[in-house]
């Protein structure tokens, strides 16, 4: 029988399992071995070509295959990458490791929040969305800061033994997802063929963008404001300790960076009576206070930038995603979600390039 706080529960732990690593201060891991920050990324460019391509067949996978299924299938992408990076002597080799890392993602990114949406809805209790994408981000933060705060263990230990508790925690993460419900699969196939049903999943999800314009603005404008995010604090676990930070302060100020996040996570859930425009203005201008504070020549400053800015990024993406998952038919819902991925991918390719070489020589 289908209980739905089982079930949301078992969304919550696997995402714990999911993102509590001592390989979450993975760029200053490579920073550690030697990689330069035009070299990491490269790497970062790589997991987002990797996101670009796959991003939206994952979820229409998801869509018509069940989407429980395509989370344990991320889970062993990032069981393999984990592999290959543990094997890597070079540069194409963690790439390789990075790009089966974005295959994690992918399977992942759209599969997730469609199964908790439609068990909410199963429940009548999606209302409770917004809570639960709160909930989401406060654990993704918790558990990067968390991982960050290893950083120092981790480049004591080795990469290579890092990145190999991470198949433990695959394994356990696996036998979670094996107990899940899943709540929506797609109708049987009555004789139509595999290819013409993902071919129709495609094409009425970009049907939806087509007749609702709205979603598809709400995707872009939250994939740009989270990905001037994600690289600031990626980038900032280099450049503090170039501005002088102690190593055993480098741990405590990434964490505290990802606090930031988890504030704007429960703040927004207090501002519902806020409309979105405002949201939007207030979140975008924190970011910026962000990336003006890292060209601080005080590491203090530049970590309480990065706390500000993960804030404003968090708050945006709990209203937005709570919106468009309204908007989403649950037929597509996965794949409308891989989209707002896709999306975000398409900006960080153009922007991690870009952003290795202004925090280089900017």
């Amino acid at each position: 029988m289908f209980k739905i706080k089982k079930q949301i529960s078992g969304l919550y732990t696997s995402s714990v399992l999911g993102n509590l690593s001592l390989t979450g201060a993975w760029v200053a891991i490579l920073a550690a071995r030697g990689y330069s920050l035009v070299e990491i990324g490269i790497a970062e460019t790589v997991f987002h070509i990797t996101s670009l391509i796959f991003e939206i067949p994952s979820g229409v996978l998801a869509d018509v295959f069940g989407r429980k299924k395509m989370l344990i299938v991320s889970t062993l992408m990032r069981m393999i990458g984990n592999v290959i990076m543990i094997a890597s002597n070079n540069l194409f080799m963690v790439c390789m490791s990075i790009a089966f890392m974005a295959l994690s993602y992918n399977f992942s990114s759209g599969s997730g929040d469609a199964l908790a949406y439609d068990s909410l809805k199963l429940a009548k209790q999606e209302s409770r969305f917004e809570r639960y994408e709160s909930n989401q981000l406060i654990i993704y933060r918790l558990c990067s800061g968390i991982s960050t705060l290893c950083a120092g263990f981790a480049l004591a230990i080795g990469h290579k033994l890092a990145y190999s508790t991470d198949l433990i925690t695959g394994i356990i993460q696996i036998a979670v997802l094996a107990s899940l419900h899943e709540v929506y699969a797609a109708a049987p196939d009555n004789g139509v063929p595999l290819g013409r049903r993902l071919i129709n999943c495609f094409k009425e999800s970009f049907a939806f963008i087509k007749e609702v314009k709205k979603a598809f603005k709400l995707m872009l404008c939250n994939s740009f404001v989270g990905a001037i995010d994600i690289l600031l604090l990626f980038f900032l676990q280099a450049k503090l300790p170039e501005n002088g930070i102690p190593e055993w302060g480098l741990g405590i100020a990434l964490l505290f960076m990802e606090m930031g996040g988890i504030a704007g996570s429960k703040l927004i859930l207090k501002l519902s009576k806020i409309s979105y425009n405002w949201i939007f203005a207030i979140s975008t201008s924190f970011v910026l206070m962000g990336v003006v504070a890292e060209h601080s020549p005080l590491y203090w400053v530049m970590a309480l930038g990065g706390f500000i800015s993960a804030l404003g990024d968090d708050a945006l993406q709990v209203r937005t995603n709570a919106i468009l998952q309204d908007m989403f038919p649950s037929e597509q819902r996965a794949t409308l979600t891989s989209l707002e991925s896709f999306s975000f991918s398409v900006i960080m390719i153009v922007l991690s390039p870009l952003a290795g070489f202004v925090f280089t020589y900017w």
